[in-house]
Order: structure tokens, then C-alpha cells, then sequence
């Protein structure tokens, strides 16, 4: 006589339980788009019931501006991390071009299209759009401003030359829908070139930079897409930043 042994559940805290809700969310976010982030499309995504998602999110709302902030986030430190002790500050502005092209790094493009096109209809996700903008250019700012500190970059105004240089990659990845195949390289190099004449570096001294270590398959996101490293990889020769079209990046093409 056989015997069936009933599987014990597994009781989630509800931190994890709300984490797991939003690292689903932000994925769908990704892959789907901002739109299709709702309470049952996200209870199908984990197999549960739509109470459960409401529970922790009342509203859709709160839920697709937290998705969309934590696949930002995801993206922003795999691109460019907070902590960069690995290498200099010229490796990691060399790998952050080589990660911000090719058809994997157009999801986050088209996310940021997404999320600004709502944003207009949608105060919370306005709200959430403007810190990760803000997030994105701090970020690259303290980047130059160690680069300055090293004399590795030379420039008066840091902060002035990110948002160039974050322009430059957006208006690029605004184009993340369309083909980009036959743009000539000194378009899909502009972002490259940008930054080489603002922090007087020599023309394509970028493309010549000793590649970073390789931080491993896993560090891509925050959001488990793998996108960034599934593209370029932390070893990638910064020389494809050059020879792809820019995806875009999360930061602002709104004026500062």
C-alpha cells in the first residue's frame, strides 16, 4: 500500500514575502512592461491568490512604482556600483559604456520610455521616476569626482559633465524600439566621445582600458533579469561600448 507524504508550507515573514512580491513585479516590469504590472498578473507570476498581492499592495499603483524602482535600482548598481574598490575609476567608466549597449541593456531603455510616458498620468510613479534620475546622476557624478580626485579626469564642474554624458545615453536609448543597426560609429560611439572630450581623456582612450575583473553571472540585477552581465559581462572589453548603439540608461532626459 502506497503512502503519500503532504508537503509541509512553508510559512514566508511577510519581509520576504513582500520582497518576493516586488523582485516579480519588477521582473514582469522588464520583460513585460509597466501596463501589465497588476495584482492578478502578479498572483499568476507566483502562483498565488490576487488577496495575497492587495495584502501588501492595496493599491496597483504602489506596486508598479515600487517595481519600477527596484528594477532601476537593480540595473543602476550593476552598471555602475556604489562600492567600486575593484578597479579605477577609469575601468569602471569604461565598463559602464560597455554595459550600456546591445539588445539585453533595451529592456531597462525601454522601462525608463515606459515609466516616464505614465509618469505623466501617475503622481507616484512621477515621484519615483525623479529619485531614480537623481540616484543615476549622483551616481556617475561621484564617479568623475573620484576619477578628478585620482587626475585621472579633468573637469570643473562634475556634476555638468554627468548629466552630459547621461543625455548623450538617453537620447540614444530612446531609440531602444527601433532598428539601430546601420547607425554609423560615430553615433553609437557619441556617449564614448562625450565623455573622452568633457573629462580630457584622448580619443579612444576608453576603448583601451584594462577590463575590471570579472564579478561573476550573478551580480547582474537586483531584479534577477541578468541583463547588463548577460550582455557584456564585467570582463568585456570596454571597446563595445564604441561598436553597439547605447541602450539608454536610467537618468533624465527632462531638463535639469
Amino acid at each position: 500500500m502506497s503512502s503519500s507524504v503532504q508537503r509541509k508550507r512553508v510559512r514566508k515573514s511577510p519581509e520576504a514575502r513582500r520582497a518576493e512580491i516586488v523582485e516579480a513585479a519588477a521582473r514582469v516590469a522588464l520583460t513585460e512592461g509597466l501596463e501589465t504590472v497588476t495584482l492578478r498578473r502578479i498572483a499568476e507570476e507566483l502562483d498565488v491568490r490576487p488577496g495575497l498581492i492587495s495584502h501588501y499592495f492595496p493599491s496597483a499603483e504602489d506596486l508598479v512604482a515600487e517595481a519600477f524602482s527596484t528594477a532601476a535600482t537593480g540595473e543602476l548598481d550593476a552598471l555602475l556600483p556604489a562600492d567600486r574598490s575593484d578597479g579605477t575609476p577609469t575601468q569602471y567608466l569604461a565598463r559602464y559604456f560597455a554595459l550600456s549597449v546591445g539588445e539585453a541593456y533595451d529592456d531597462i531603455s525601454r522601462l525608463w520610455i515606459n515609466a516616464r510616458h505614465l509618469s505623466r498620468y501617475r503622481p507616484l510613479l512621477r515621484d519615483r521616476v525623479a529619485e531614480q534620475e537623481l540616484a543615476s546622476d549622483d551616481r556617475l557624478e561621484g564617479l568623475i569626482r573620484d576619477g578628478v580626485g585620482t587626475g585621472e579626469f579633468r573637469t570643473d564642474d562634475p556634476r555638468a559633465t554627468a548629466i552630459q554624458i547621461l543625455v548623450v545615453l538617453d537620447g540614444l536609448g530612446a531609440h531602444a524600439n527601433t532598428d539601430r543597426s546601420n547607425r554609423p560609429e560615430v553615433v553609437t560611439r557619441m556617449a564614448v566621445t562625450t565623455a573622452e572630450r568633457e573629462l580630457g581623456l584622448a580619443s579612444g582612450s576608453l576603448d583601451r582600458v584594462a577590463p575590471l575583473p570579472d564579478p561573476g553571472a550573478g551580480e547582474a540585477t537586483g531584479t534577477g533579469t541578468g541583463a547588463p552581465s548577460g550582455e557584456a559581462g564585467g570582463d568585456a572589453s570596454p571597446g563595445t561600448a564604441s561598436s553597439g548603439e547605447a541602450g539608454g540608461r536610467p537618468a533624465p532626459t527632462t531638463p535639469h
